[in-house]
């Protein structure tokens, strides 16, 4: 009796697992993770490790050319926002943070 119970309950924790919905990548997510960022791009600071921590979270989050494409288009959205924004620096903040992209992000060119 007490086999069936284990097997069901890992059978309930299986087909739970399988059938998760998948979270969808949202512009409050890349504006959340970036913001502790502000000081870095804007060039009044270091990328510190909240920043990071951000960094790394988008990165795991635009896990797919749909999600980057989203994420950056999110980010071109509300570049205007952040004054003193300097661009050059969207493009280092990854290797700063110590996370490597196959890709340069171009807010110029986000569907590409």
């Amino acid at each position: 009796m007490k086999g069936l119970v284990v097997s069901l309950l890992l059978l309930v924790v299986m087909t739970y697992a399988m059938f998760e919905p998948c979270q969808a990548l949202t512009c409050q997510d890349v504006t959340t993770s970036l913001a502790p960022c502000a000081n870095y791009l804007t060039g009044k600071g270091t990328a510190t490790q909240q920043c990071c921590g951000g960094v790394r979270k988008l990165n795991g989050l635009a896990n797919n050319t749909a999600n980057r494409r989203f994420a950056c288009n999110c980010m071109k959205d509300n570049a205007g926002r952040l004054k003193g924004l300097r661009y050059e620096r969207i493009n280092q903040l990854p290797a700063q943070c110590g996370v490597g992209l196959s890709f340069t992000i171009d807010l110029n060119k986000c569907n590409s």
